[in-house]
């Protein structure tokens, strides 16, 4: 297969405007909407109705339970092969057996005539307990992440990495907000399962820099933008056909298992893999690449093979061109000639009176 000769480094800033509109978009919709947090987080009650009649509809279920005095209620239908089997209808907290809980309960029986109904009360507490957990893990696995890539690859790297990293969370968090997803402890695990898939495509495409780096200087690879961007393109391939063998079977899981076969426990942990591994392929080729060798020429080194490339390209000698640049900046400041005005009346600062600021005026 030929190697595709996309230039990844040069478009960055087409790339960079994707990123910051689909960035502010999260970023609105986490601010304006907020995320729909499940009871596990939240607290509330979940009352599990089996083996409900089929005509039913969950706006029925959520009308019927507000009607019974219920609020921020969430109804939701399990399918089996495109016929309804179930739901589930969550409600903020209400005390077990009280006079509201049970008029709740006689509703829900009464609209969906279920042959059973479940109910489980779920305290916040548990939810601030795994959300400190996760955060948690998160900052322990960007600690020994960081360490890694720069022990193995190099620091800029890592910076690369964990940026393209953040740039996934947010967009999927976002994703979440701006639909309305419900956000459960699935979520959180299926969030920290995408900073895998993110740092594994990072590591493939920086790992082949540095491959590549060795051959520094030669013709095609003169700079490090040039060494990024043959490294991209040699592992593109390779980045979106792991990618989509990866999206298939979580795809499957989410419109199979969930949709089909009424797997819903299973829906939130593959919709937010799916979401994520979407953009961590995006991410990993268009942000992390571009950003390294952004990161990289603020190096002398690199900003002096820049110039011999642009002497080169210009056809004139790169040597001589160094050679003044060199001798531009190490050139001392013109000084005024002998018996001249500047050279006999220096400028001096003076403080005059009357005055709040100091005067410039030139000594005779």
């Amino acid at each position: 297969m030929r190697t595709p000769t996309i230039d990844f480094v040069g478009n960055s800033r087409r790339w960079i405007l994707i990123s910051g509109a689909l960035l502010a978009i999260s970023l609105l919709s986490l601010g304006i909407r907020g995320l729909d947090l499940s009871i596990d987080f939240v607290g509330g009650n979940a009352y599990q109705l089996v083996d409900v009649r089929e005509d039913v509809t969950s706006a029925e279920l959520r009308e019927a339970a507000e009607a019974a005095g219920a609020t921020d209620v969430i109804a939701q239908l399990q399918t089996s092969d495109g016929v309804t089997t179930g739901a589930q209808v969550r409600t903020e907290s209400l005390e077990p057996a009280s006079e509201v809980e049970q008029a709740v309960r006689g509703a829900l029986e009464e609209t969906a005539q279920p042959a059973e109904i479940g109910f489980d009360f779920v305290g916040p507490v548990w939810g601030e307990r795994i959300t400190r957990q996760a955060i948690e893990a998160l900052l322990v696995f960007l600690v020994v992440v960081v360490l890694y890539i720069t022990f193995r690859l190099e620091f800029k790297m890592a910076v690369a990495a964990i940026v393209a990293l953040v740039h996934d969370i947010l967009i999927t968090i976002g994703i979440y907000a701006l639909v309305g997803f419900n956000v459960s402890p699935a979520t959180v695990i299926a969030l920290l399962t995408i900073l895998g898939y993110s740092l594994y495509d990072s590591v493939v495409v920086f790992d082949r820099v540095k491959e590549n780096a060795a051959n520094l200087g030669d013709p095609g690879l003169r700079t490090f933008p040039e060494v990024v961007n043959a490294s991209m393109n040699q592992v593109v391939y390779r980045s979106i056909n792991t990618s989509i063998t990866s999206l298939l079977p979580v795809g499957a899981l989410l419109l199979l298992g969930a949709q089909v076969l009424g797997a819903v426990t299973l829906q939130d942990l593959a919709l937010a893999l799916f979401v994520g591994v979407g953009v961590g392929v995006y991410s990993s080729l268009f942000v992390a690449g571009p950003i390294f060798a952004w990161l990289k020429g603020f190096e002398p080194e690199e900003q002096k093979r820049v110039r011999k490339a642009a002497a080169m390209d210009e056809g004139t000698d790169p040597d001589t061109a160094e050679a003044a640049a060199q001798a531009a900046v190490a050139a001392p400041a013109e000084e005024p000639a002998p018996g001249s005005p500047e050279a006999r009346a220096p400028i001096t600062t003076e403080y005059v009176r009357g005055q709040g600021k100091g005067k410039k005026r030139r000594k005779r």
